[in-house]
């Protein structure tokens, strides 16, 4: 799971990023990064509307997701936002294409590699 320091935790830095931060989008999900000059870790947060589904479906795509980024942590540069918006597809989709998903919007907004 993600540690506090990995986490956006405040409505003004969610907003930041999805409004500032370049975008990639697809099926399941909408992913938004901005990239910070600061020298702290990476963050991550998550944005899962009514729409995906029921709370248990929301909060076991949020877990699905959690766990993903949590598996890039290391290849994501220092002080880069990240906010990922689950589209209602992703409450069917399955852990894989979630993680595709993430990993192919990553590669293309992050600079350096990010493994697959």
């Amino acid at each position: 799971m993600l540690a506090r320091p990995n986490r956006l935790t405040r409505g003004v830095d969610y907003r930041q990023v999805v409004r500032r931060g370049t975008r990639c989008g697809g099926p399941r999900l909408i992913t938004s990064v901005l990239a910070g000059a600061d020298q702290r870790a990476p963050r991550f947060g998550f944005i899962i509307s009514k729409q995906v589904g029921t709370a248990v479906v929301r909060n076991t795509v949020r877990r699905r997701l959690k766990a993903v980024c949590a598996e890039f942590i290391d290849t994501v540069p220092e002080g880069t936002d990240v906010v990922i918006r689950a589209l209602p597809a992703s409450a069917t989709a399955d852990f894989a294409s979630l993680r595709a998903d993430v990993a192919r919007c990553l590669n293309r907004l992050v600079p350096g590699p990010v493994r697959a």
